[in-house]
């Protein structure tokens, strides 16, 4: 067994997309429109699906937004530099929301980053 991905519900694609690929580095793997369903779903990620966990964003046509509820809790991306990460997330319009630092209570060097959706995606420094 592996996990193969993790499905995140988006309100506007194309805003969604940019960010995971222009901001975030990672490659559209794939991209299916279904007209009888009106939704479309997206995968992207560091790699192809064959090798990685990747991210699935469902995009309904008719729903702008999402309540996100009190269960979720975020994404996780390793990075060499969690520093230097969010300077470049910074330069390319993301929105960093906690400043790299060590985590509380701990030493690992983390921070969070948000999505157009408001969905966190924290990232550690490598181990």
């Amino acid at each position: 067994m592996r996990l193969l991905h993790t499905m995140l519900r988006v309100g506007d694609l194309e805003a969604s997309l940019a960010f995971y690929t222009e901001v975030m580095g990672m490659q559209l793997l794939r991209r299916n429109d279904f007209p009888d369903g009106r939704f479309t779903l997206a995968f992207v990620g560091y790699g192809g699906e064959a090798d990685n966990t990747v991210l699935e964003l469902t995009h309904n046509w008719d729903t702008a937004s999402y309540d996100l509820g009190g269960g979720y809790g975020h994404i996780a991306i390793e990075v060499d530099d969690v520093y230097a990460a969010c300077d470049k997330i910074r330069a390319a319009g993301g929105k960093v929301v906690r400043e790299p630092g060590p985590m509380m209570h701990g030493s690992t060097i983390l921070a969070f980053v948000e999505d157009p959706d408001g969905y966190r995606v924290e990232l550690l420094g490598a181990k």
